[in-house]
């Protein structure tokens, strides 16, 4: 299956299960969020689309909204907690060692901008789950990374989902 079409049954099922929305994209995000997964889920333009789909239907934006930030929030919760239970042990694994790049990034990003570096961390793909695995592995303060953490997921759902659903809203009235 193209990336093309994993996106487009995506936004299919979400246009035919309307109700469970809410639910299919706090999932989406959440899995985006979670270290390592985020390079398989393609989020930003399932999210995007389903902005979009928003503009062109009657699906409330605010339950969807919350969806997205609520799952992108707890995926940066979870990659920070195994970032700060699992240490070093993570620069043992294959994953890592084949792509030792990304964790060493990611590591450089956070500890230049800290908390801020979390909240721009969210924008950048690929190292968007690994930002707060890094910071968990190099123990940044909890309140600090769930200050940057919270306020990133809200202001990353509204961009990927008010374009098309203020657009086409107006478009389709």
């Amino acid at each position: 299956m193209s990336f093309h079409e994993i996106v487009s049954a995506v936004l299919e099922f979400v246009r035919e299960h309307e109700a469970w929305a809410p639910v299919i994209v706090f999932v989406l995000a959440f899995l985006e969020s979670i270290v390592g997964l985020s390079l398989a889920v393609p989020s930003t333009p399932l999210f995007v689309g389903v902005g979009a789909l928003i503009g062109a239907s009657n699906i409330a934006f605010w339950p969807i909204f919350a969806g997205v930030a609520l799952g992108g929030f707890l995926g940066d919760w979870v990659s920070f907690w195994l970032g700060f239970k699992l240490k070093d042990r993570v620069l043992g694994w294959k994953a890592v060692r084949e792509r030792p790049q990304i964790i060493e990034r990611s590591q450089a990003f956070v500890q230049k901008w800290g908390a801020a570096g979390v909240f721009i961390g969210r924008f950048i793909s690929p190292i968007r789950s690994f930002v707060p695995f890094v910071a968990g592995m190099f123990q940044m303060s909890f309140w600090l990374f769930q200050f940057a953490n919270a306020t990133s997921a809200i202001v990353w759902a509204y961009i990927l989902l008010a374009p098309g659903a203020t657009f086409l809203r107006g478009y389709f009235a």
